[in-house]
């Protein structure tokens, strides 16, 4: 598959509707919790810029969506993604079971404090 022009060419590309449908929920929980939200694709991927850096990218794939990067996060909100961990800054939702948006929507809350913090 060519490298899609835009977030939205990227979601129209899948044919299976649901799959399109559940990243488009994660685009707009990720979207909701960066000030002023950019859109690009990166790596082929969708990424949501927060001040000309990425902020958080997904991604469909045959099994899952992946959020990437997800840095180590505080405890108590670490203990909640970590059943969605793969890798030490991977978190995927399988495409078998409810993806958990709110979640979704705390992680990209968490990175833009992480990064509002980092740039004090």
């Amino acid at each position: 598959m060519a490298t899609p022009e835009s977030i939205d060419a990227y979601i129209a590309s899948f044919d299976d509707k649901s799959v399109a449908e559940r990243l488009q929920r994660i685009r707009e929980e990720i979207a909701a919790q960066v000030p002023d939200p950019e859109e690009k694709i990166r790596y082929g991927m969708p990424a949501i810029m927060l001040g000309g850096r990425y902020a958080l990218h997904f991604a469909g794939w045959k099994k899952h969506i992946g959020l990437y990067p997800v840095p180590p996060l505080d405890d108590e909100l670490e203990a909640e993604v970590a059943p969605f961990r793969a890798e030490k800054d991977s978190v995927v939702f399988s495409h078998r079971a409810p993806i958990p948006y709110e979640l979704v929507g705390r992680i990209a809350a968490a990175v833009v404090a992480r990064r509002r913090d980092a740039e004090s």
